[in-house]
């Protein structure tokens, strides 16, 4: 067998992800692994806009709706998870297929990530019980102590971030900072980075278009249950953090549509910053991104 090829559809969110990742399975018979944070929870398929029914009819999906909304899990989890389903993927077809625009689960499956122990229940309730009573100050007081060098250039806002860093340093024993190489491990497969490069004002029509189509397939009804079930950091997510404050009757319907589309909008710039970075993206015309990201596969193939 020819080299394998782990083909990469990534981009932000919007910009026709699924359908691409879906046209090149069928094109070349394989199938499709997500790369999406929110997409991997069961109870979340509207919000997140999960593939549906009919385009897992069309191309097999991996890691989509396989988890409940109070299970943790986290880029390193995913890398142990993705290699192994593309390994068996690989066994029948020289192509796989990743999708997704959670950048850190995409970079992680690429270049992967520097080993870091395993957190034991215990901590994490420690961390988040510490959370819970004294705010993300408290985490960061804490974190401080624990490790003065991660502490002084963490985004000191970003409280996944802040919360992980203290919950490795004190499950390791040692500053987080001193655990992280930043070197890329080598991976026994040859990668194609491919995003849309889709116009600013297509994309954003495209999101508020999306929004209205969740309203429209069930999303209140979706969140509301998915609240019932407890206050879990998979709902902490753009599209359903946006709702408490209308379920709570302090803002109306359109206002909360509104939001959504806005905070969405914010973090789909985030994801095109985060993609603009990396030389080695590919960036398809949206009006011929298949026959585009066939051509640079088969590249691949030939090399």
């Amino acid at each position: 067998m020819s080299e394998k090829i782990l083909a990469v559809v990534t981009g932000p969110t919007a910009s026709g992800k699924t359908a691409l990742a879906i046209a090149l399975a069928q094109h070349y018979n394989t199938e499709i692994v997500s790369a999406d944070s929110r997409q991997l929870f069961a109870d979340l398929p509207i919000g997140t806009a999960a593939p549906t029914a009919e385009e897992r009819r069309l191309a097999r999906h991996h890691l989509c709706g396989v988890l409940p909304l109070d299970a943790y899990y986290s880029a390193s989890r995913f890398e142990e998870d993705a290699l192994p389903i593309l390994d068996a993927i690989w066994t029948q077809h020289p192509v796989a297929i990743v999708c997704g625009g959670s950048m850190m689960y995409v970079d992680t499956l690429i270049r992967g990530i520097d080993d870091m122990p395993t957190i034991t229940d215990a901590t994490r309730k420690y961390v988040l019980e510490l959370l819970e009573n004294h705010g993300l100050n408290g985490v960061l007081a804490q974190l401080e102590i624990c490790d003065p060098d991660y502490y002084a250039i963490v985004d000191k806002n970003n409280t996944r971030r802040v919360v992980h860093a203290l919950e490795v340093s004190l499950q390791a024993g040692v500053p987080y900072s001193t655990l992280r190489t930043g070197q890329s491990k080598k991976r026994p497969f040859k990668v194609v980075e491919m995003a849309i490069d889709m116009p600013r004002e297509q994309l954003f029509s495209r999101i508020s278009a999306r929004v209205e189509a969740m309203f429209d397939a069930g999303l209140e009804k979706e969140a509301r249950r998915a609240f019932a079930q407890g206050d879990f950091n998979a709902l902490n997510t753009v599209g359903y953090k946006e709702l408490h404050p209308y379920f709570a009757g302090l803002v109306s319907l359109e206002d909360t549509k509104a939001k959504i589309a806005r905070n969405t909008r914010v973090y789909a710039k985030k994801q095109i910053t985060w993609l603009r970075r990396n030389p080695n993206i590919h960036w398809l015309n949206p009006e011929t991104a298949t026959d585009e990201a066939i051509s640079l596969i088969d590249k691949a193939i030939m090399e």
